[in-house]
């Protein structure tokens, strides 16, 4: 046995028998199949490696590793696509929500509640045959509950706001290892922090929402061929911001490998990918989209009306596991002269695969909710989001950094902050006090410094020391 495995066995073993005996799930050590299952996510940039991984089986098991977490000083975490965590947690306890994954639908009050392992794809297939749809995003393979943590940027944001405003309440596991629901009237200040504040505050094991009388959209993806259309991206700003609430849409920027299983007509081209969802009468659909053909070539149309089951094929996101980095910024308002800039960035060639994208918001975005949460920059127009692809576990390449940094210096006039949803890899402090306004940041780190003084769970956003709000 090496000095290094007869370390961590001496370490988990004890961690692992005192566990066990608390959770009915199963517990993964180290080089287990279960505990690499466990700690693997989408996110490939910097995997957790805790001391021990909990297969929660009930939510009794999420509080009984909270409790032995609190009761030995370890961090504890929680996950279950591992599409966004920053800095990977070294040592502690990590439970693997996976299996929680109930979904419940209310169809006279029109809510569904679910479990903390819930995708967004398994509440639109548990809502579909009420004619109910849920304010998931455009990657159903998500998790519900660390989406709406973050605010919630959906297909159907503009028309009805973040997923974060329609939360009712959450069943949560604090650092001390209490579960507790938490709403509006039983804990004003922590309810308002859970919904778009982060995973600062509790290990979620269950949430209530409201859903939405929407069955199909119109959408799908336009491919234009922007090689040389350098005013696609500015024709595209100006037709979105004559749309109607109904229909949210996005664009992205990139270059196509000439490379086998790319469409041919978009290899070794500059694409822009507009893609959008209306969620209004599907037949006025066509007519909305129509000046979006006179941007550039058309290469490929995947506009269709399709039910809300397969709103997944909207934006088309990959949900395989990479590893990627991202700024994510939100703006006031898109010049035509940073657009042309973008462009520009997006088809020079570099040793490794980026992609730019923007998403339009306000809408209902923009107004406040009926019961107010903690998302910031509400008043943001667009969002901006670099992302840079790399190998599993490598350090980010500075290339690569100067990339994202010079995407969002375009824009660095109208920036009005950062996005919690939309930044990946990696966060600091300063670039978490961005995400929010000076005040919200202060009650955020307030209510924190409450539910976790000793600061034991790890997020991937995590909040600056209460001297570090200013």
């Amino acid at each position: 046995m090496s000095e290094t495995t007869r370390e961590t066995t001496e370490k988990t073993d004890p961690l692992n028998a005192l566990l066990r005996e608390g959770v009915r799930g199963a517990v993964h050590a180290p080089g287990s199949r279960g505990h690499e299952r466990g700690r693997t996510g989408m996110q490939q940039v910097d995997r957790h490696a805790p001391d021990a991984v909990v297969e929660a089986a009930e939510t009794e098991d999420v509080r009984a590793a909270v409790a032995v977490a609190a009761r030995l000083g370890l961090p504890v975490a929680a996950q279950r696509t591992g599409h966004g965590h920053g800095t990977g947690m070294r040592g502690g306890i990590l439970v693997d929500t996976r299996r929680l994954d109930g979904v419940g639908v209310d169809p006279e009050r029109r809510t569904a509640r679910v479990g903390a392992g819930a995708t967004w794809q398994d509440v639109i297939d548990a809502a579909a045959p009420h004619g109910l749809a849920p304010l998931s995003g455009s990657a159903p393979g998500v998790g519900a509950v660390s989406y709406t943590l973050g605010g919630g940027l959906g297909l159907m944001g503009r028309r009805y706001g973040y997923a974060a405003d329609h939360v009712r309440n959450l069943d949560l596991v604090t650092a001390d290892g209490d579960h507790r629901r938490v709403d509006a009237r039983s804990d004003p200040e922590l309810f308002w922090a859970l919904r778009g504040g982060g995973g600062s505050f509790g290990l979620v094991t269950g949430m209530e929402f409201g859903l939405f009388p929407v069955e199909h959209l119109y959408g799908g993806s336009l491919y234009l061929d922007a090689t040389d259309s350098p005013q696609a991206l500015d024709g595209w700003r100006r037709w979105a911001e004559q749309t109607p609430e109904e229909l949210t849409s996005g664009v992205s920027a990139l270059v196509f490998p000439d490379m086998e299983g790319v469409p041919g007509p978009m290899r070794g081209r500059l694409v822009v990918q507009v893609s959008l969802a209306w969620s209004g009468p599907v037949e006025r659909g066509p007519d909305l989209v129509e000046p979006l053909y006179s941007l550039a070539p058309v290469l490929m149309d995947t506009l269709r009306e399709l039910p809300y089951t397969e709103s997944g094929a909207v934006f088309d996101d990959h949900d395989d596991p990479a590893a990627f980095r991202g700024e994510g910024i939100l703006v006031d308002a898109l010049e035509p002269g940073a657009l042309t800039g973008l462009l520009r960035l997006a088809a020079a060639e570099r040793p490794f695969m980026s992609v730019v994208w923007l998403r339009h918001l306000g809408g209902a975005m923009a107004r406040p909710p009926e019961v107010p949460g903690a998302v910031g920059h509400r008043n943001a127009a667009f969002a901006l989001s670099a992302l840079t692809f790399t190998e599993p576990g490598s350090p980010d390449d500075a290339a690569a950094a100067a990339l994202r940094a010079e995407v969002a210096g375009l824009f660095a006039d109208r920036t009005l902050g950062r996005s919690a949803n939309l930044s990946f890899g990696a966060v600091d402090a300063d670039e978490v006090r961005a995400m929010f306004a000076p005040e919200d940041l202060r009650r955020l780190v307030e209510v924190r410094e409450r539910v976790d003084p000793h600061r034991r769970l790890h997020t991937n956003r995590p909040l600056p020391s209460p001297e570090r709000t200013g």
